[in-house]
C-alpha cells in the first residue's frame, strides 16, 4: 500500500508539473534590454512565418562575461507541452552557447551584449506551426529568462474589423475585434472544438483573450461577431520619450545630469483619464534602441537612469502605480513601481534604461492583484491599437496545435 501511495503521489506531481502551463520567467536585475523579434525594428512579441529568422538579443551588465546557452521548446496553443519530440519540431540542435557577444564600446554602463539568430548552422529550423518557449540558462543549468514566440503557417484567411462596443453602457472606452475565419486549403471540421482563437492587443500576451468559438459556421467560413467577449479597453495613446542623445535635453526629456551614469529626467507628465482624447502617434508600447552617430547602438548605447514623474494625488492604501510597457516585457515589479512626494505631490520612479526610443504608461495595482491600465490613462474609442488574431486548429486525431493562420490590423479606422 505504502508503494502504491507513493507511485500514485509521483505520478500525480509528475502530471501536474508536465501538463501545467508555463509562465515566463524574468530575468535578474543585471540582464537588461531584452529585444526579441522577426522583421520589425522595434522589439516585439515576435509572431513569425515559418522558415522567418527569430533574433534574440540582450545584455549582461554584471561585466562578467558569462556563458549563456539557449533551448527552444514547442507547446500546445494552451502553453502545456505539446507530445512532438524535439526531433519533430527541429532540424539540428539545441542545448548551446550563444556564440556571438561583443562588449560594449565607450559608455559608461560596462556591459556585454549577446546575440541570437534562428536558424543558425547548429539550429537550422523550426519545422512545425505552434506554440514555442525560449530558454535561456547558465553554467549551472540555472533558468535565467524565458520568453514566448509563435510560428504560424499561411493556410487560413483571417478577416478581423475593429468596431465601437455594441454594449451602449460602454461604448465611449471599448473597442471589439470581429473575426472572420476561412481556409481554401483546409477542411474545419467540427470547428467549435477543432478551431481555437487567441485576440491579442498591442503585442501584450498579458491582457489577451483566448477561448472563444465561432458563433456562426457558414460552411468552411467561421464567423465571431461578439458584444463582449472580444471586446478591449480602448486605453489611450502611449506617452514617449526619445533619449539617442543622453547629453542633451530632446524629446520628453526635460533635463540631464551626470553621476556615475547619466540621468534623463524626464517632464512630469499628468492623468488623463477625465480629459478628452488627443491623437499621439505611438508604436503602441514598443521600444527601440538607437544612439546617436553610433554604427553599432547595440554595443555603443549607454544605459541611463530615466526619471518618471508623474503628477496626481496619493491614491488610496493597498493601491500602487507603476511604469508599463514592453521595454521589460509588461513586467509588474519593484523595479517599475513609483514612490509618492508629498511636496510636490508626484509619484516618481527611475528605471534603467538603454538609450533608444521608448513607449510607456502608467498603471495602477489594486490591493488584490489586479491590474487598471484606464485608471490614470484613461479609455477613449478612437485610441490607434494594434490587434492580432492567431487561428489555431487540431484535427481529430492530431497530435499537437498548429497555428494556422494570422490577422492584424489597427483600430485607426474604428467603425460604428
Amino acid at each position: 500500500m505504502r508503494i502504491h501511495h507513493g507511485l500514485n503521489l509521483l505520478l500525480s506531481l509528475f502530471t501536474l508539473i508536465s501538463f501545467s502551463q508555463v509562465e515566463e520567467v524574468n530575468p535578474p536585475d543585471f540582464i537588461k534590454t531584452i529585444t526579441f523579434k522577426g522583421n520589425t525594428n522595434e522589439s516585439q512579441l515576435p509572431i513569425l512565418r515559418l522558415g522567418e529568422y527569430l533574433i534574440l538579443e540582450f545584455d549582461a551588465l554584471n561585466g562578467e562575461e558569462e556563458d549563456y546557452y539557449y533551448r527552444i521548446n514547442h507547446y500546445n496553443f494552451d502553453w502545456t507541452p505539446s507530445n512532438l519530440v524535439k526531433s519533430e519540431y527541429l532540424n539540428g540542435m539545441d542545448e548551446l552557447r550563444i556564440r556571438n557577444y561583443e562588449n560594449s564600446l565607450n559608455t559608461y554602463q560596462i556591459y556585454s551584449h549577446y546575440k541570437l539568430t534562428i536558424p543558425n548552422k547548429q539550429t537550422k529550423a523550426l519545422t512545425k506551426s505552434g506554440n514555442y518557449l525560449m530558454t535561456v540558462y547558465n553554467d549551472e543549468d540555472s533558468i535565467v529568462f524565458t520568453r514566448k514566440f509563435m510560428i504560424y503557417e499561411a493556410i487560413a484567411n483571417v478577416g478581423v474589423n475593429i468596431k465601437r462596443s455594441r454594449d451602449v453602457s460602454i461604448i465611449k472606452g471599448k473597442q471589439s475585434v470581429d473575426i472572420k475565419i476561412s481556409s481554401s486549403k483546409l477542411q474545419f471540421t467540427n470547428p467549435l472544438e477543432t478551431v481555437k482563437t487567441q485576440i491579442i492587443q498591442n503585442n501584450n500576451l498579458k491582457t489577451s483573450i483566448t477561448g472563444i468559438k465561432p458563433q456562426y459556421v457558414l460552411g468552411n467560413e467561421l464567423i465571431y461577431n461578439y458584444t463582449k467577449e472580444t471586446s478591449f479597453n480602448a486605453g489611450n495613446e502611449y506617452f514617449y520619450f526619445e533619449n539617442k542623445d543622453i547629453r542633451s535635453a530632446s524629446n520628453g526629456v526635460q533635463f540631464i545630469k551626470l553621476a556615475d551614469i547619466y540621468n534623463n529626467y524626464l517632464f512630469t507628465n499628468v492623468a488623463r483619464n477625465k480629459s478628452k482624447y488627443t491623437y499621439n502617434p505611438d508604436i503602441n508600447g514598443n521600444f527601440l534602441v538607437t544612439a546617436l552617430a553610433s554604427i553599432k547602438p547595440e554595443i555603443q548605447a549607454d544605459y541611463v537612469w530615466v526619471h518618471f514623474s508623474l503628477a496626481i494625488e496619493e491614491l488610496t492604501e493597498g493601491q500602487s502605480v507603476h511604469v508599463y510597457g514592453n521595454f521589460n516585457n509588461y513586467v509588474i515589479d519593484e523595479s517599475t513601481k513609483m514612490a509618492y512626494y508629498t511636496d510636490d505631490n508626484s509619484y516618481n520612479a527611475a528605471v534603467l534604461l538603454k538609450q533608444g526610443f521608448y513607449n510607456y504608461k502608467y498603471i495602477v495595482v489594486n490591493k488584490n492583484g489586479t491590474l487598471d491600465e484606464g485608471a490614470i490613462s484613461g479609455n477613449f474609442y478612437q485610441t490607434e491599437n494594434n490587434y492580432k488574431v492567431l487561428v489555431y486548429y487540431r484535427n481529430l486525431g492530431g497530435r499537437f496545435d498548429r497555428l494556422i493562420g494570422i490577422g492584424e490590423t489597427s483600430s485607426v479606422n474604428i467603425t460604428n
